[in-house]
């Protein structure tokens, strides 16, 4: 009897100090007024990964934990943070990937929102010991769009990165822009988009790998986007345009780029899926949600996996990045934008006003820039 409570004793006491996503109040400079939020599993031990998770709008970072990074973050012994947009400077919480009324503070290097993401990552590597050679990023819509944002300005601070249903890097800077962009989409050569990247800083030594994740019938952020994001990170990484091989998983048509035999770049491409993350499948940590859609693949661990935090998948790739720590298979809905699920009640990163993503566009871009940075 004595052992059994005790047993239970030690089970609550566990259950007590277990890891809870928690909000850090003070991480350094934040021109951008981000909040952030961060997940560390218990007993972490330091020189382990980092993953940054950007949500979409309207969402926050509690709700893009359905996504299930914490339960790998356990398993697998990393951190993960997660930036939170705030209604102050976004209505309806998007990462401004298209700068604010013509400002584009947000999109240069060291300033604004960026800026903000960096001392974040900065203040996990200080505080728990993180390896700035293997930082991460994932995002969903507009914090998929910023995911190019810090990819294109702070290049050596991150290992790979996993952009689902986003755009390229300063596929706009205005707000009639902004609209143009995400539906119908904006189609530049593969030399321009990457003129763009190359714009944004001088980079010595390799560039991060990327994923790319879109539904085949999204008409929030156009489908077309996932191409243009293709051509643009080709381009910049300089591979070939051209698949080196495909392949289709369930409902996902995978692609993949190489240079020689090194992995560096990937694309899922989901049929009949609209605006979402793809979850499900088995073994997937992801749990349904609005925008978070089983269709039977897992955007979640497929891009652990091209991190290189599970031992399996991408591994061709080196998985170092250059970060120096300084910083200057279901049937449900879920939430996408037309399969099933809570579409309309403001939950994720889109609104479907019937228009072909024109709604969207008026709310989640339009409202973006109704209010004016009032900090640098």
């Amino acid at each position: 009897m004595r052992t059994s409570l005790a047993v239970l004793v030690l089970v609550f006491a566990r259950l007590a100090h277990a890891a809870t996503l928690a909000p850090i109040t003070s991480f350094g400079d934040n021109p951008g007024a981000l909040a952030m939020y961060e997940y560390i599993p218990d007993n972490l031990p330091s020189g382990r990964p980092l993953v940054v998770v950007l949500h979409g709008c309207t969402q926050t970072a509690t709700a893009m934990q359905n996504a299930g990074w914490n339960k790998l973050a356990d398993q697998y012994q990393f951190a993960v943070v997660y930036p939170q947009q705030t209604g102050d400077n976004n209505p309806v919480q998007c990462f401004n990937w298209a700068g604010e009324y013509g400002d584009t503070a947000n999109l240069e290097r060291g300033k604004g929102e960026n800026q903000s993401i960096i001392s974040m990552i900065d203040y996990a590597i200080a505080t728990h010991g993180s390896d700035t050679k293997r930082v991460y990023i994932a995002g969903f819509s507009a914090g998929g769009a910023f995911v190019a944002v810090m990819l294109s300005t702070w290049p050596e601070r991150f290992a790979a990165a996993a952009v689902m249903s986003g755009v390229p890097y300063r596929c706009a800077t205005t707000v009639n822009g902004a609209y143009s962009c995400q539906n119908p989409g904006v189609t530049k050569s593969a030399g321009e988009w990457g003129d763009l990247v190359r714009g944004a800083t001088t980079v010595i030594g390799s560039r991060p790998r990327l994923q790319i994740w879109h539904g085949a019938s999204d008409t929030i952020v156009a489908t077309m986007n996932q191409g243009e994001l293709v051509k643009q990170w080709t381009n910049v990484l300089g591979v070939d345009a051209t698949p080196d091989a495909m392949e289709t998983i369930g409902k996902a048509k995978r692609a993949e780029y190489r240079d020689g035999s090194r992995l560096v770049l990937e694309t899922f491409t989901i049929d009949t899926m609209g605006h979402a993350v793809v979850i499900g499948g088995d073994g997937c940590p992801a749990t349904i949600g609005a925008y978070f859609s089983d269709q039977g693949i897992c955007s979640t661990t497929r891009a652990a996996e091209f991190f290189q935090l599970t031992g399996g998948g991408g591994s061709d790739g080196d998985g170092d990045g250059s970060g120096s720590g300084s910083g200057s298979d279901g049937d449900g809905g879920g939430g996408d934008d037309g399969s099933g699920g809570t579409t309309n009640d403001l939950p994720g990163c889109g609104l479907d006003a019937g228009g072909g993503g024109a709604g969207f566009a008026m709310v989640v871009v339009g409202v973006a820039f109704a209010v004016r940075r009032r900090r640098r």
